[in-house]
C-alpha cells in the first residue's frame, strides 16, 4: 500500500478538525449542562418560596376569623368607655357637688 503524501496530509488534516469539532462540542453540551444545573436550582427554589407562600395564604381565613373576633371584642369595649365617658359627663354637668361626689363614691 502505497500512501502519497496528499493522501496522508488530507487525512491528518480531517482528523485534527475532527478533534476540534469534537472538542467544540464537548464544551458546548458542558455549557448546556451547568446552565441546566442552574436553571434546576433556581426554579427548585422558586417552587419551594412557592410553596411557602401559599402555605401563608392558606392560614389567612384562620388568622382573618381571629382578628375580626378581636376587633369586635375592642368594639364592644370602645362603645362602653364611650357611653361612660357620656355618663360622667352627663353626671358632671348636672351635679352641683362635682367632682367630690365621684371621689367620694
Amino acid at each position: 500500500m502505497d500512501f502519497s503524501n496528499d493522501t496522508t496530509i488530507i487525512w491528518g488534516i480531517s482528523l485534527i478538525i475532527g478533534l476540534v469539532v469534537i472538542a467544540v462540542i464537548a464544551i458546548l453540551l458542558y455549557q448546556i449542562t451547568t446552565t441546566a444545573s442552574k436553571i434546576n436550582t433556581v426554579a427548585s427554589q422558586i417552587w419551594t418560596q412557592g410553596k411557602l407562600v401559599a402555605n401563608n395564604t392558606i392560614q389567612i381565613p384562620i388568622f382573618l376569623s381571629t382578628t375580626n373576633r378581636v376587633a369586635s371584642k375592642i368594639l364592644t369595649a370602645a362603645v362602653k368607655v364611650i357611653n361612660g365617658t357620656k355618663l360622667i359627663k352627663n353626671h358632671t354637668e348636672t351635679c352641683p357637688g362635682c367632682p367630690a361626689c365621684i371621689l367620694s363614691i
